[in-house]
């Protein structure tokens, strides 16, 4: 993986804002109906009348004000769920509230008139989108002709308050909407990146532990069978596992850091070397244009996993390995003439690969080779602006 994919995430930068211990959460307006039922305050004028016995039949008036609360609190409870807002009770609630409003307001008119701005709230909290614009134009203009029929030029105020009060209520709630929407896409998508990272970094282990693991028993084999009688030779293997443990630790650093880039040639000459060592005859061919570094990355994983499945499981006595260019596609060929048996089970280590070449328009895939033993073939696109190749560097053959 290079570093510019490289992703970094912090649980504590998930779940907390700049200001440390504060949690998102807590930013912003409370997200439920209580932040609009101190606006029923507007309505104490109206109220205050009926207790004084300055408003004619007290009673249709009194059963009016407990009817347009019971309203606006059923509204303000259910505008903060967009399924509950987009209801067909809350739409029929709603214009209940609105036919109420006008008909206290014609009734009685002086403070009751304050009961628009109340629906206005309302109508904000309710009606969202393209449709509030008209809403509220309407609204309002109905507001100002029943305020000047009532109470003159003074009463035209209520137009203005009525209009204001839709279109800011509307503003403020859709803007708190919009910031918890995209805190929680932003979260989201905190968790998919550490998701992948911690798929590429289980990958990226399996690929390298595997790959060390099997070179470092079969050259403790080696050494094993050598050193009853080549004590030289034995120590020599001995030599290399030391230089292979050493390698994995540099490898695995470089995984955990999100550094490590993977070559091609260096895959290639490992693999010849973990054959080789493990009694397998090896080899391996390479021609066509060099490659780009992310088609040797992947090709160069491809041949770790397949060198590493032919010594575990083929019992092959002879493994090719052959990696072509061309201007539309690179290939890479692993064929073994083994038993054939699990080198490509579902689980495997393949299985991550093929994923790995399918997100980078490849693909790879396994099975019984031609005649017999297994093949593992691996193809990838041609990256354009590819250098051209050197005159020595085509057509080259190592043979093990």
């Amino acid at each position: 993986m290079s570093r510019k994919n490289r992703v970094s995430c912090r649980p504590h930068e998930v779940r907390e804002g700049r200001g440390g211990d504060r949690n998102i959460e807590e930013l912003g307006p409370p997200s439920n109906g209580f932040s609009l039922l101190p606006w029923l305050l507007m309505g104490l004028g109206a109220v205050s009348h009926l207790l004084q016995g300055d408003t004619p039949n007290p009673w249709i008036g009194g059963l009016g004000v407990l009817l347009f609360n019971s309203l606006y609190v059923f509204l303000a409870f259910r505008a903060f769920d967009k399924r509950t807002r987009e209801a067909r009770a809350t739409r029929v609630a709603l214009v209940l509230l609105g036919l109420l409003t006008v008909a206290l307001a014609i009734g009685y008119g002086g403070n009751w008139l304050l009961f628009f701005p109340l629906l206005g709230l309302a109508v904000g909290a309710i009606v969202r989108g393209r449709g509030l614009g008209p809403i509220s134009l309407a609204l309002s203009t109905l507001a100002g002709v029943i305020g000047g029929l009532r109470e003159g030029w003074t009463g035209l105020n209520v137009a203005y308050g009525t209009f204001l009060s839709t279109m800011v209520t509307a503003a403020i709630l859709s803007l708190s909407e919009a910031v918890r929407e995209l805190r929680d896409t932003r979260e989201e998508l905190a968790r998919t990146a550490v998701e992948k990272e911690r798929l590429r970094f289980s990958r990226d282990l399996h690929d390298l532990l595997g790959h060390t693991l099997s070179v470092i028993v079969v050259k403790a084999e080696a050494t094993r069978r050598l050193a009853p009688r080549d004590l030289d030779a034995a120590l020599g293997q001995v030599a290399d596992i030391e230089s292979v443990g050493r390698q994995a630790l540099t490898e695995i650093r470089e995984a955990v850091t999100g550094y490590r880039e993977g070559s091609l040639a260096t895959e290639l000459d490992h693999a010849r070397d973990l054959l080789e060592a493990a009694g397998i005859g090896t080899v391996v061919r390479q021609s066509g244009p060099p490659l780009a570094p992310q088609t040797a990355a992947l090709l160069g994983w491809v041949v770790r996993e397949s060198a590493t499945n032919v010594v575990r499981h083929s019992g092959a006595a002879h493994c090719e390995i052959e990696v072509t260019g061309t201007a539309d596609e690179s290939r890479l060929v692993v064929t073994d003439d083994g038993r054939g048996e699990g080198e490509g089970a579902p689980g495997s280590g393949l299985k991550g690969l093929a994923e790995r070449l399918a997100a980078a328009g490849g693909s790879l895939t396994s099975g019984p080779g031609p005649r017999s033993g297994f093949r593992v073939t691996a193809v990838l696109p041609t990256a354009e602006n590819v250098p051209a190749p050197d005159a020595a560097g085509a057509g080259a053959t190592l043979n093990g």
